[in-house]
């Protein structure tokens, strides 16, 4: 099964959003003209480093640790069951 699509799109967008908002917005800016120059640096920054989201949550482990809720939602699913 591929993990591409919209919602790893989606994912990777949280993603990058939390690690913005921890490490650029933890503070007040006063202004929108000083958030954007804020924004714009940490994404140049963050794109320079070429930074990589490490997924260790894989389909499989999802499957094996999410299997009880993914029945409680369609019992189909217990076929995902150890």
């Amino acid at each position: 099964m591929a993990a591409d699509g919209p919602p790893l799109r989606l994912n990777m967008a949280e993603i990058e959003f939390s690690v913005l908002a921890r490490e650029c917005l933890h503070r007040r800016i006063d202004s929108i003209e000083k958030l954007e120059q804020e924004v714009l640096a940490w994404s140049k920054n963050r794109n320079a480093k070429a930074t990589k989201i490490h997924w260790s949550f894989t389909v499989d482990t999802a499957r094996q640790k999410l299997a009880s809720q993914y029945e409680k939602v369609n019992e189909i699913n217990a076929f995902y069951k150890n």
